[in-house]
């Protein structure tokens, strides 16, 4: 069940102790890495980093009042989850982020389409989440954003 939360503190703020510290970390990971233009936020209940409207005025697809999201953090019931549209939508970027994750993590790779799934804490493999997260720039998300999700 999604946060009802508004501010990202606030999502923090709720969080078990042993989850909060890894959310904190990652959160800081991410903003460390991430290039310049996205912006986060609270979006869907989650953690989110954004092509704000100030860039991309066209706004997600499926909600234009809503920001392009690209990347969540979200504290689910049995892990915590990590949402990154760039490995959906960048065949590329997946094969990298596949190829990487075992020389970076303890635990076999668990994820979706675009959701990477921590169940234990001490597994999650900050500097390569780091690296992904340093992988697009808002340019490049909104040409392979359009290219791949937008109809003409």
């Amino acid at each position: 069940m999604p946060s009802k939360v508004t501010t990202v503190e606030e999502y923090i703020n709720e969080l078990p102790n042993d989850r909060k510290e890894a959310i904190e970390k990652l959160r800081k990971v991410i903003s460390k890495n991430l290039p310049k233009g996205f912006e986060e936020t609270i979006g869907y209940g989650m953690i989110g980093y954004v092509v704000p409207h100030s860039i991309y005025p066209k706004g997600y697809h499926c909600d234009t009042k809503q920001p392009l999201p690209f990347i969540s953090l979200a504290s689910q019931k049995n892990f915590i989850a990590l949402y990154h549209m760039g490995i959906y939508a960048e065949p590329t970027l997946l094969e990298w982020f596949v190829s990487e994750f075992p020389k970076h993590a303890k635990s076999k790779l668990d994820m979706g389409k675009s959701c990477i799934r921590f169940k234990k804490i001490d597994d999650i493999p900050f500097e390569l989440i780091g690296e992904l997260a340093s992988k697009m720039t808002t340019e490049d998300w909104i040409n392979k954003y359009e290219s791949a999700f937008v109809k003409k």
